[in-house]
């Protein structure tokens, strides 16, 4: 039986682009089993040594100043005229996969690894008609857009005309894309591209409690603030966490410190020396999804993966603009500002005037609470898994099966955190 083959061409600027990668390749074993190979390449770091530098430099500049990417934002839009028609660096890495793994479809996650490298890919495994657009031939390729929103931030890169499918996480998102040259018949809207397990494990008010108390050691009814970060641990916890003490009889927190040992090592040390506030402290983390479930609002910067779990979980956001906002993150806080009137933090004193407000005034948080989950929306998550396998079946012409998928029952895709004291004011 001739399997299936999907190339997903990934980079771990940040973690986003790896969670969806991962998401897509847990999706397609869990529908298709062994009938769909998913092979996932960082293309960016292991093609090569000036790529991975720029990589490096990019999650350095994230941790430590965020003001800085601006400018290295502008350089990296310069790749759209190094890769316009084929790929310059790493070529030599990227044509020897294309080679010896020969996809049938060539998914980009992606910015900088879209254009050149569908052309090259074309090249290698089979012309398609002559035109604008459409492969055809012997490979296809498509794009996932994870950006909440368009305008300064949404890399041109992105933007490869001749993609059979282009996939973006929003409306307004996809309409952007459409007038930056993406022809509009080959355009998706599909939000949702998280693990199975994300959607499978949702936990209804008992399991709630329960996981607060017995796995994280907190307590039911207490306000919980989620300070979460992403996977390099670029943070401000420690600036965060005297707001929280202050109202430790009524607060407790989560606390993430991604790949940062120091940060770990620190707040450890801190929560020893504060007992009075309830604390829950882990590096990295594999179980987001369930610390999104049981807190009343999270503080992070505007990574699109943590902001959508924070959305599909209905847990408000409140954005983390300490140094700045790098030209990606713009992007999703347009998104949520405008959509659900979500708040920004620059300093501890924003956020100090803020916890202070809702404190007072339990009603303000139910507001913004409520507007938050007004601007969740519901997708079936295996309907892009299924659109992005027909579509390299167009070339494998394999005899699929397909296994089902039950997606959870509405009452229970709407979970809330249980501060019953704020939340009844």
């Amino acid at each position: 039986m001739s399997k299936l083959r999907i190339l997903v061409l990934t980079s771990s600027t940040g973690g986003g682009h790896d969670a969806r990668a991962e998401a897509f390749a847990e999706w397609c074993f869990e529908l298709y089993r062994h009938q769909v190979d998913v092979r996932i390449e960082q293309m960016l770091e292991k093609s090569s040594w000036v790529a991975r530098l720029g990589v490096n430099l990019y999650n350095w500049i994230q941790k430590k100043s965020p003001w800085m990417h601006k400018a290295f934002y502008a350089v990296v839009e310069g790749l759209s005229l190094i890769n316009g028609r084929t790929v310059t660096l790493g070529r030599g890495y990227y044509l020897d996969v294309l080679r010896t793994y020969r996809p049938h479809l060539v998914f980009s996650v992606h910015d900088c690894l879209n254009r050149g490298y569908f052309q090259l890919a074309r090249a290698v495994l089979g012309e398609g008609p002559a035109g604008r657009g459409g492969s055809g031939g012997r490979v296809r390729t498509a794009t996932y857009c994870g950006e909440f929103s368009g305008g300064w931030g949404y890399s041109i890169n992105w933007i490869e005309p001749t993609v059979d499918r282009y996939f973006s996480r929003t409306a307004t998102a996809n309409d952007y894309a459409v007038k930056k040259g993406i022809p509009r018949e080959r355009t998706r809207v599909r939000g949702r591209l998280m693990r199975p397990r994300e959607h499978h494990e949702v936990l209804m008010h008992d399991e709630r409690e329960h996981f607060l108390s017995h796995q994280l050691g907190l307590r039911p009814g207490l306000f919980t603030v989620f300070l979460a970060t992403g996977g390099n641990g670029a943070n401000n916890h420690l600036a965060l966490l005297p707001t929280l003490l202050r109202h430790a009889s009524r607060c407790q927190v989560i606390l993430i410190c991604g790949r940062n040992r120091e940060a770990y090592n620190t707040l450890i040390h801190w929560r020893a020396n504060h007992p009075e506030l309830r604390c829950h402290i882990e590096g990295y983390t594999d179980v987001m999804h369930l610390l999104l479930q049981v807190s009343d609002c999270v503080v992070t910067r505007g990574g699109t993966t943590t902001c959508a779990q924070a959305l599909d979980h209905g847990c408000p956001i409140i954005f983390n603009a300490f140094g700045g906002i790098m030209p990606q993150e713009e992007l999703t806080w347009k998104f949520f500002h405008n959509g659900a009137a979500s708040p920004r933090i620059e300093n501890a004193g924003d956020f100090e005037a803020l916890i202070d407000h809702w404190m007072r005034e339990p009603a303000a948080y139910r507001a913004v609470r409520d507007r938050f989950r007004a601007a969740r929306y519901t997708e079936d998550p295996t309907l892009l898994i299924d659109e992005l396998v027909a579509l390299a079946n167009e070339v494998c012409q394999a005899e699929l099966t397909r296994y089902p998928w039950a997606e959870p029952p509405l009452s229970a895709a709407r979970p809330g955190a249980t501060a019953e004291a704020l939340h009844q004011g």
